[in-house]
């Protein structure tokens, strides 16, 4: 940037796009805090849950006895791959399971895309009414993806045991994978908690790692523009075509990435060690 200049610079600029709008009034110190409610991806996320409920709901309402219009039948499509991969995954009961992974998909995909809007499009709209910090992607918040993971880990302790009842899940926490034993019932139980544990923040920190990547790709694409030039701009509109072309891959395969875990994880609690 020239010097005198009111504009911020390039490490400015992206500190700023990275910050949350958040109860504590400031920027985010931590990528994790529980003690701080990111405002930002806590109201964008459920309003793009209504969002995807409401695309379901509507696709709900249009089905017919007769041929199924374009958008129905993309619906319906999805509703029968996710059905089928939840039936070849989970050796039990999928009525509740089936949606729920459907869910993780719809969810996700929505708030992945996000990443697609011009960066700076809802941040500015914000600060007409006083938001100084932003940030659309509420996948790009590791509080949003582990909380989302706390999620399908409860699920699969809930099918667990419910499956196998409360004493064969008990159990099993102390039988597996070494066998029973008073012996070895305590190094059984420590890694069933270190499996949960890495199941639970490896799901989480996947989605999160690959949607931070990409939202922090696009800030170095949009400080191209800003150099003034016109191979700046020629550069920022190339590799921004090309990243949101290569990204839109991104956006689908992290949400189905989720949803297979999240039925492969349930899907182990159907079954024994």
């Amino acid at each position: 940037m020239a010097a005198g200049s009111n504009a911020p610079t390039a490490s400015e600029y992206i500190v700023h796009h990275l910050a949350h709008l958040n109860t504590s009034g400031a920027a985010q110190k931590k990528i994790v805090d529980f003690s701080i409610i990111n405002l930002d991806t806590l109201v964008l996320s459920v309003l793009l849950a209504v969002l995807a409920a409401w695309m379901l709901h509507s696709a709900a309402r249009r089905v017919t006895s007769g041929v199924p219009g374009r958008f129905v039948g993309a619906i319906e499509s999805l509703v029968e791959f996710v059905h089928e991969q939840a039936r070849s995954i989970v050796h039990g009961d999928v009525r509740y399971i089936a949606p729920l992974a459907l869910t993780c998909f719809v969810w996700i995909v929505f708030m992945n895309t996000m990443d697609l809007l011009p960066l700076d499009l809802l941040p500015r709209i914000g600060e007409l009414f006083g938001l100084h910090y932003m940030r659309v992607v509420p996948t790009a918040d590791l509080n949003a993806t582990l909380a989302m993971s706390l999620v399908v880990l409860g699920s699969s302790i809930y099918y667990g045991i419910k499956i196998k009842h409360p004493g064969g899940f008990i159990a099993e926490l102390f039988s597996a994978p070494f066998g029973k034993g008073i012996i070895l019932a305590p190094f059984n139980f420590a890694l069933q908690l270190i499996e949960y544990a890495a199941k639970t923040v490896s799901l989480g920190m996947r989605l999160f790692g690959n949607m931070f990547a990409g939202e922090l790709v696009f800030m170095l694409i949009a400080l191209l523009g800003a150099t003034a030039t016109w191979w700046g701009f020629g550069l920022h509109f190339l590799t921004g075509l090309g990243w949101a072309i290569f990204h839109i891959l991104i956006v689908l395969l992290q949400g189905f990435i989720f949803m297979m875990l999240t039925l492969v994880y349930i899907g182990q609690a159907h079954e024994g060690h």
